[in-house]
């Protein structure tokens, strides 16, 4: 049976090695999401543009909220709510299509010559084209009310890259995890669920008291979409110590994430 390395270093080689694939499988993948429909890839910016009115609405028209301590607009705390919405879909797409990847793919895993790691990346690129569009839907919706964003949203990849390495640690291990674990896509549904609304997405984490901010700091995509608002909404620089520390850490997790599957995949055939 072959065997399959598991080093961080082919983790990195496997994907410069299969880029190509990657880049085909991952347009592939965007297209045939609307494959079929009317519309085709507008609602790849319809649904961001809906998502944004949508919630606009009942937190700031309905509930009336507003961000912090309860000043700013119903137009801030739109732009504040989104930004966190945009960096939390990226991580949901990924986690939440994880444990079917191998599943659906089942013609793959009987072809020896596959890269089967490489689907995680798959799933990764067509989640950061669609965080792309709402980007784009963001930076016209501050452009039209606020004005032109300031310079601080270039240096949005750097902060959300920590949250991809870690992001695709999680992937690795819940694909394989899902060929021997049905149930997994179930629990990993409800969990995504509940981290939407204990991720300070729809209210600032600084305003609940202190034990329950210590707390809240515990889930990793808290310091991303803080820092995420602070380059995108604030206008500031991110704190650049707590990044490299999430990214070394993050790279560690996805060199885990990436050895189970390794270690895991020569099952997958005999499973499926």
């Amino acid at each position: 049976m072959q065997d399959f390395s598991t080093s961080p270093v082919e983790m990195v080689a496997s994907f410069w090695r299969n880029r190509a694939l990657i880049k085909a499988l991952t347009k592939r993948e965007i297209l045939g999401r609307y494959r079929g429909s009317i519309l085709g890839m507008l609602w790849s910016l319809f649904n961001p543009i809906l998502m944004l009115g949508v919630y606009t609405f009942v937190f700031s028209v309905v509930f009336n909220a507003r961000w912090g301590a309860g000043g700013g607009s119903k137009t801030e705390y739109a732009l504040v709510l989104f930004a966190g919405l945009i960096v939390f879909s990226l991580f949901s797409d990924c986690v939440g299509r994880a444990p079917s990847l191998i599943l659906s793919n089942v013609n793959y895993v009987k072809k020896v010559v596959f890269p089967l790691e490489v689907l995680p990346w798959v799933s990764l690129g067509a989640a950061l084209f669609h965080g792309f569009i709402s980007l784009l839907v963001w930076l016209i919706f501050y452009g039209v009310f606020i004005g032109l964003p300031t310079l601080t949203v270039l240096l949005l990849p750097l902060v959300i890259l920590p949250l991809l390495m870690f992001s695709m640690g999680i992937s690795w291990a819940l694909a394989s995890l899902g060929v021997y674990l049905r149930d997994i896509s179930q629990i990993i549904g409800v969990v995504i669920t509940m981290l939407m609304f204990l991720s300070g997405i729809f209210y600032s984490v600084s305003s609940l008291p202190v034990d329950y901010q210590e707390i809240m700091k515990m889930n990793p995509l808290v310091p991303i979409i803080e820092q995420a608002r602070v380059v995108l909404v604030w206008g500031g620089e991110p704190n650049y110590l707590l990044l490299l520390n999430y990214l070394g850490g993050a790279f560690v997790f996805a060199s885990l994430g990436f050895a189970w599957f390794q270690k895991t995949r020569k099952g997958f055939a005999d499973v499926l």
